[in-house]
């Protein structure tokens, strides 16, 4: 497959293959003897990864050094374990956090309803937390409280 096909087949822009492939992220992508690329299943396997670790948050070195173990075989076998158990880890903790930042968005929305129904934003906060819906109390308690 050429780079417009793969581009079409996984979303990732012609111009982010060509930089991927640049950069050593796609390991021995062959080509043809007018050097146009030409990709294999691996490749788009290996471009699944390379999304992943992107959408978790690592960077382009990270994921380099990544596929660099991947290229050496066996040898990296633990290593590449530990670096999924730790990104695990990584991706759990960003989950915590978004949760969080959600009921809190998810409390305002409450909040800014309710003054926009009251016609002040002063109805809400003089209304004591044992007035709001058990819900929104409920979204109080795990956003303001420690």
């Amino acid at each position: 497959m050429q780079i417009g096909e793969i581009s079409k087949r996984t979303g990732v822009s012609i111009s982010t293959l060509r930089y991927y492939d640049k950069h050593g992220l796609l390991k021995n992508v062959n080509r043809t003897k007018g050097g146009i690329r030409v990709f294999t299943d691996a490749d788009i396997e290996a471009l699944q990864m390379i999304h992943c670790l992107k959408s978790s948050g690592l960077t382009i070195q990270d994921i380099k050094q990544f596929m660099d173990w991947c290229a050496l075989g066996d040898e990296t076998i633990d290593t590449r374990l530990n670096f999924m158990y730790k990104q695990e880890e990584n991706i759990k903790n960003q989950i915590n956090l978004l949760t969080k930042s959600l009921k809190l968005i998810e409390f305002k929305q409450w909040y800014y309803e309710t003054a926009k129904k009251e016609g002040t934003e002063q109805h809400v906060k003089n209304m004591k937390v044992s007035e709001y819906p058990s819900h929104i109390q409920k979204l109080y308690k795990e956003t303001h409280e420690r």
